[in-house]
């Protein structure tokens, strides 16, 4: 007899329970078709069990080491396809000797935002990403600009992928039920190829801008540009930054490069920031 896995607080564990929902979420998948496919955070297999069935090569990676035990007994068909790893240590250029592959899963809460930043790493090998993830999160990355909800999650994935919220997830479906709702997701790259400016530089302006979104970008960007640039001048500094568009955002990189070439000495070093969005 094979014992079920106890969910685990400290790793975020909400085991589904609903087998129509699970299908729902696998069947995300197949808007990318025969690409191989990663799951993160199987538990005890719910979509696992909807995933084998599609004929693809199926990967699963899990932190949990009893429900690892679990997973190598319930589906024997995974074979040497289940990986007891910290997803956001691995090198995903190894996973499937350098294919691209679809990402899935019912992704933990506390840690959905840093998973979709290693996704964005790794963007050229993953066309498509879904799951399930808590209702804010998801709300936020297909936010558009002006929503109150619209902030970095929304420009740097939206850069790269279309978005889709494709449905809500309610708490009763969960062992043990979660405090709040979830959502599923799916996110298809989009024809960018580059961006049109320094990738580095574009990231650190977002994420600058945001940290103070209640201020307008002639106050926000000042840790990058300095108090003094002429730059800060300009009209679109009158706006907030959930006002601006991802192509505004790419601009406004551009314009803010060449300031720095021109006034290197107002560069004031930028107070660090945290890999997720509050």
């Amino acid at each position: 007899m094979i014992r079920t896995v106890k969910p685990k607080k400290f790793l975020g564990q909400h085991f589904l329970k609903d087998l129509q929902v699970a299908q729902a979420i696998a069947d995300t998948v197949d808007a990318c078709p025969e690409l191989p496919i990663l799951e993160v955070g199987p538990g005890m297999g719910v979509l696992t069990q909807f995933l084998l069935p599609k004929g693809r090569e199926v990967k699963v990676v899990e932190l949990d080491f009893e429900s690892v035990a679990y997973l190598h007994q319930a589906f024997p068909a995974l074979a040497n396809n289940v990986i007891e790893a910290d997803f956001l240590k691995m090198d995903l250029r190894q996973l499937f000797d350098g294919r691209s592959f679809v990402l899935t899963g019912n992704y933990p809460y506390n840690i959905s935002s840093q998973i979709f930043f290693k996704m964005l790493d790794c963007k050229e090998l993953i066309p498509c990403c879904t799951g399930m993830i808590q209702k804010e999160v998801a709300e936020r990355m297909a936010a558009a600009p002006g929503s109150k909800t619209y902030g970095i999650l929304s420009v740097l994935i939206q850069a790269w992928y279309e978005v889709e919220y494709l449905f809500t997830v309610h708490e009763h479906v969960f062992n043990p039920p979660p405090k709040v709702k979830s959502a599923v997701i799916r996110m298809t790259r989009n024809s960018t190829t580059a961006l049109g400016c320094d990738e580095r530089l574009f990231k650190q302006v977002v994420k600058t801008t945001f940290n103070q979104r209640r201020k307008t970008l002639r106050n926000s960007i000042k840790p990058i540009l300095g108090k003094e640039s002429p730059l800060l001048q300009d009209p679109i500094f009158n706006r907030r930054p959930e006002q601006l568009s991802v192509q505004e955002f790419i601009d406004l990189t551009n314009r803010v490069e060449e300031e720095l070439k021109l006034h290197p000495q107002q560069n004031e070093p930028a107070t660090p920031l945290p890999e997720e969005e509050a």
